[in-house]
């Protein structure tokens, strides 16, 4: 039982992501270079929710079985940073969309409409993150602070 890794259909969105930005910046011209700079801007990012933001929520199929073990008491750490940073992670969120935006608008003059749909799909990720994930990774945290009987927020 893998108690601190991002669960796998996240991670695999993120490689997804990953691999259709290197195509994007493959293509060249405009297009290219906005993906070049939607990585850029995205590469921190991911790797700070991919150490500390995300893998929380590999935990939610065992605590909705009633599986609680003080070997998840390592995942608050986690939650408490993702708590610490959550601001600064929806400001990264900010400048990533401004370079999303600019990737789409580069596609859609050079008319490469699969960039602009996969610029729609990333900002609705990235909202997914916002409204949910983030959201639902530190209700984990507090939970299991609750359920392992650690002290809550002073």
């Amino acid at each position: 039982m893998e108690f601190f890794a991002v669960p796998e259909p996240l991670r695999s969105q993120h490689d997804e992501m990953r691999q259709e930005l290197a195509r994007a910046v493959a293509e060249g011209g405009g297009t290219g270079r906005a993906a070049e700079a939607v990585i850029e801007a995205l590469r921190p990012h991911v790797a700070k929710e991919e150490d500390f933001g995300l893998p929380a929520l590999g935990l939610l199929r065992h605590l909705v079985a009633g599986r609680v073990a003080p070997v998840m008491r390592g995942v608050t750490v986690m939650t408490d940073r993702l708590k610490v940073q959550y601001e600064q992670m929806l400001r990264d969120h900010e400048a990533i969309v401004t370079a999303v935006n600019d990737l789409a608008e580069a596609a859609k003059q050079e008319r490469k409409l699969e960039y602009v749909a996969f610029s729609r799909k990333l900002l609705l990720h990235m909202q997914t993150e916002e409204e949910v994930l983030y959201p639902a990774a530190i209700l984990v945290g507090e939970y299991l602070k609750l359920k392992l009987g650690e002290p809550g927020p002073a």
